[in-house]
């Protein structure tokens, strides 16, 4: 027995939430008296023995050029496979738009409860119970796993990977890969910029800026902090900013360690995208925006006096 965890990777490059979900699941290995094994799917050009600084004791390799491209079937069946080869009673895998696809899969193959989302570790002193953000947010849920086999998915930035000494044993792991039933003959990326998803520091901007003209001093802290820049419903709405920039309840759901809101007057919908940010600053003249409400630190004033001024200080510091 053990507790297997997905590693998702990019072009060849693990993701950081699979980092977070690697410690989150030698924990959980620790917790029920068993090792962490992970599985990862197509080539790496990572270092794939570093995982065992993370608490893994082995990774299992399936070098299919197939699974280079995400397609949940295919990734669903390697991972059912390496889960009967390994014996794992608990599958671990990250809340990100691919654990999203998978995980449902792999609950429905097994016959195993699944927790989406979790925050913290499971409580082993009466069961197995899982945390969870629920409502968007706003509370929290309990969820006892009653289930022989367990499917849990981490929620990005919840948990924080904790380094060790320690080196993985990476195995190949021959699974049956069946011939994909879509075929990918491009993919299209924009280039130059921080991914969402992985983002730890995000500069977002709202109606307030007026027009997609004054976007430059968005762009501008968001190159000197090393950010990714994001927008509310309504500016990508106005096409003044592509969609896929667009954090909210309809849009991208994002927890940086920084949330930096511009112009935005924080309604539900938009805090349900990004209340899970460690620090949240606003900048609105509003001084009765409820975003104000959420903010670690809140300045009430307009964002044509206040970025200019947070822009120069940022200079100074890193001597630009």
């Amino acid at each position: 027995m053990s507790v297997l965890v997905y590693i998702d990777q990019a072009d060849g490059h693990i993701k950081k939430s699979s980092f977070e979900a690697a410690s989150y699941a030698a924990k959980v290995a620790g917790q029920t008296g068993t090792t962490a094994e992970a599985i990862v799917l197509g080539k790496v050009s990572d270092d794939l023995t570093s995982l065992g600084r993370y608490g893994i004791s082995k990774v299992h390799h399936v070098a299919d050029d197939q699974l280079n491209t995400m397609d949940s079937k295919l990734y669903t069946n390697a991972i059912v496979q390496a889960v009967e080869s390994t014996g794992a009673e608990i599958v671990v895998l990250s809340h990100n738009v691919n654990g999203k696809a998978i995980a449902p899969r792999l609950s429905a193959r097994l016959k195993a409860g699944m927790v989406p989302g979790a925050v913290s570790l499971p409580d082993t002193s009466a069961g197995f119970v899982v945390k969870k953000g629920v409502f968007s947010g706003k509370a929290f849920a309990n969820i006892s796993l009653q289930t022989s086999k367990k499917i849990i998915s981490l929620t990005p930035n919840a948990f924080t990977p904790v380094q060790q000494e320690g080196t993985a044993e990476v195995v190949p792991f021959n699974a049956t890969i069946v011939a994909p039933a879509v075929k990918v003959t491009a993919t299209n990326k924009v280039k130059g910029e921080v991914p969402l998803s992985e983002a730890e520091l995000v500069i977002s901007g709202g109606r307030g800026l007026k027009g997609p003209e004054n976007w430059g001093m968005i762009e501008e802290l968001a190159h000197l902090l090393g950010a990714a820049t994001a927008c509310s419903r309504a500016v990508a709405d106005a096409h003044w900013r592509p969609h896929h920039e667009h954090v909210g309840q309809t849009g991208g759901s994002i927890a940086p360690n920084l949330y930096f809101a511009v112009g935005i007057s924080g309604a539900i919908q938009h805090l349900a995208g990004v209340n899970r940010s460690k620090v949240i600053v606003v900048i609105n003249k509003d001084p009765e925006a409820p975003f104000f409400k959420a903010a670690d630190y809140g300045i009430v004033g307009d964002a044509f006096e206040v970025m200019p001024k947070i822009i120069d200080a940022v200079k100074k510091l890193k001597g630009v």
